[in-house]
């Protein structure tokens, strides 16, 4: 199988202190990747490596073989790569609807001029997002709710609108920083089977960050762990969570 994101001797520091530390992870194309490790272990600060936050000290990022180490966050995107953050991050004085419309903006434009002189590319164009935007709702079960605040839709129904809105940018790597906090079990059991549907339905690779074990061993095909910005281990989920310095380090049992 191709690979998909291939990472090597990726390395960050702030202050003189290293935040990141030659981490280095191969994902293949399609696969449900996991990467995990304690608070301040640098994980998001990988994300913000890979989405173009940051510029990296050192090493290199390649996108099915595309260098994109370094470039900026909408080339990035444009190149492929979305992401949802551990804090959601939505346009909350905006409709559901409209949420995901801004997403659609990377692959649906129109002029600046059109857009002000409402031309009839203007209107074509824009009845092609709505259309484009409610079939991703639905994918979420929230084409019914399309005309709310963002800010009125319960919490977990916003961490979905932020994946769908991450989706309609068209990625082929979608990156997930902690899906299920602040979530119950309950939803958290019905956003690790929309997270395979996801996959399996938009043919996504998919690498995500999470506390949540039992979320990360039901859906996670290998995993990377990380402790103070360096790879402590990484394999086959079930060979991770079973290893006995992962266990006692991060799992507190």
């Amino acid at each position: 199988m191709a690979t998909m994101l291939e990472v090597k001797s990726l390395s960050i520091s702030f202050g003189g202190l290293k935040a990141v530390d030659d981490f280095h992870v191969d994902i293949e194309s399609g696969q449900l990747y996991g990467l995990i490790g304690p608070n301040g272990a640098g994980k998001t600060t990988v994300f913000n490596l890979l989405t173009g936050v940051y510029k990296p000290d050192t090493g290199s990022i390649l996108l099915d073989g595309v260098n994109i180490t370094g470039k900026k966050t909408i080339d990035i995107n444009q190149a492929g790569v979305a992401r949802t953050f551990q804090n959601i991050r939505l346009f909350k004085d905006l409709s559901v609807l409209d949420n995901v419309k801004v997403g659609l903006h990377n692959h649906h434009p129109y002029s600046t001029l059109e857009g002000i002189l409402r031309a009839p590319r203007y209107f074509k164009v824009e009845k092609e997002m709505d259309e484009r935007a409610l079939q991703l709702l639905k994918v979420f079960d929230l084409d019914k709710e399309a005309d709310y605040k963002a800010s009125n839709l319960p919490y977990g129904k916003q961490r979905k609108l932020e994946i769908a809105r991450a989706l309609a940018t068209e990625p082929k790597l979608l990156l997930l920083d902690e899906p299920a906090a602040g979530m119950n079990p309950n939803e958290t059991k019905e956003l690790m089977d929309t997270i395979r549907f996801v996959r399996e339905h938009f043919g996504l690779t998919i690498l995500l960050i999470e506390h949540d074990m039992k979320l990360v061993s039901g859906i996670c095909e290998k995993l990377t762990v990380l402790n103070f910005g360096q790879v402590l281990t990484e394999g086959d989920t079930s060979d991770v969570l079973n290893d006995p310095q992962v266990i006692k380090a991060y799992l507190g049992e």
